[in-house]
């Protein structure tokens, strides 16, 4: 989608100035990703417009690569970001009849899904429509078939739709998936929750309905995760908060890198609270992703490059 921030704190009626990036979950962890020096492709649909030019030149800058179908019939999607005071922001989706809201299957690259490491998704996408339901479940199929690993961030989002309509429609994912990530409230989706226990708890009740690895973001306190019936635990980094916005889908960006690397699941979680601090720091949903070279700075609060 394209993004509209407001400028400085306050409500947007009052005719706020607006500056425009670009935002997407997806394209949050595509960016995470390929900032990281992991190849990664991202599929979407955007319109012939400009705000559509703008998302295919952030994108491709940021070394993304890109199966994209342009639709000279829908507009690319928008976000408005209103910055209501200091320290809460609103947002409002104008995505409707998008081009996004027009993804279909046909638009999923088949060969280019059958021979990723990882086919990620997210719980945004089959909200917007039927046809981009079916598109999630088409390049789903594909990566089962080719034994291509997937991965599903529950990202419930309830001005797209209710809860009963998201649990309904995305318990099939999550039962497909073979890594899934949620928030306590999102995970109450699927499983009871109970706000008093071990968050661990509802990671195996996640784990149980399918996935091998669950992770639980906690936010503020960190994470957990149950891979392999093992529990794994991370706390978060303490930083100077800016814009939350984002944050999750870094943290995920960084456990998908370091599950491309190899990394045992500590080393992957430690790497996931470390790049959801550090989207934390900077306005904007992608913008203050670390590259590789910027990770020192992380656990060295003394870190100076000279």
């Amino acid at each position: 989608m394209g993004l509209l921030v407001t400028r400085g704190a306050g409500p947007l009626a009052r005719g706020a100035q607006l500056t425009l990036s670009v935002a997407g979950a997806e394209s949050n962890v595509a960016v995470a990703l390929a900032r990281l020096g992991v190849p990664v492709t991202w599929i979407g649909r955007l319109g012939t417009d400009a705000v559509g030019d703008v998302v295919r030149r952030e994108l491709g800058a940021e070394g993304v690569d890109l199966a994209v179908v342009r639709d000279p019939d829908a507009p690319t999607g928008l976000l408005i970001k209103e910055r209501r005071s200091a320290t809460s922001t609103r947002v409002h989706y104008h995505r409707s009849g998008s081009a996004g809201s027009r993804l279909e299957p046909a638009d999923v690259p088949v060969d280019a899904v059958a021979g990723a490491g990882i086919l990620h998704v997210t719980g945004i996408t089959p909200a917007l429509s039927a046809t981009a339901a079916s598109a999630v479940e088409r390049a789903v199929d594909v990566a089962k078939a080719a034994g291509v690993l997937i991965s599903f961030d529950v990202n419930h989002r309830s001005k797209l739709w209710g809860s009963k309509a998201a649990a309904a429609a995305l318990a099939p994912l999550l039962a497909r998936s073979d890594v899934v990530f949620a928030g306590l409230d999102e995970a109450a989706l699927f499983v009871d929750v109970d706000p008093d226990a071990d968050p661990a708890e509802t990671a195996r009740a996640l784990a149980r309905l399918g996935p091998a690895q669950a992770v639980v973001k906690l936010g503020s306190r960190g994470c957990v995760a149950v891979v392999d019936d093992a529990v794994h635990r991370q706390e978060a980094m303490s930083v100077h908060v800016v814009d939350p916005v984002g944050a999750g889908d870094a943290f995920v960006g960084g456990y998908l890198a370091g599950l491309v690397a190899g990394d045992e699941p500590a080393a992957r979680l430690e790497l996931a609270v470390t790049l959801g601090a550090y989207a934390c720091t900077v306005d904007g949903d992608w913008e203050g992703l670390p590259f590789r070279a910027d990770l020192a700075a992380a656990t060295d609060p003394e870190h100076v490059d000279r």
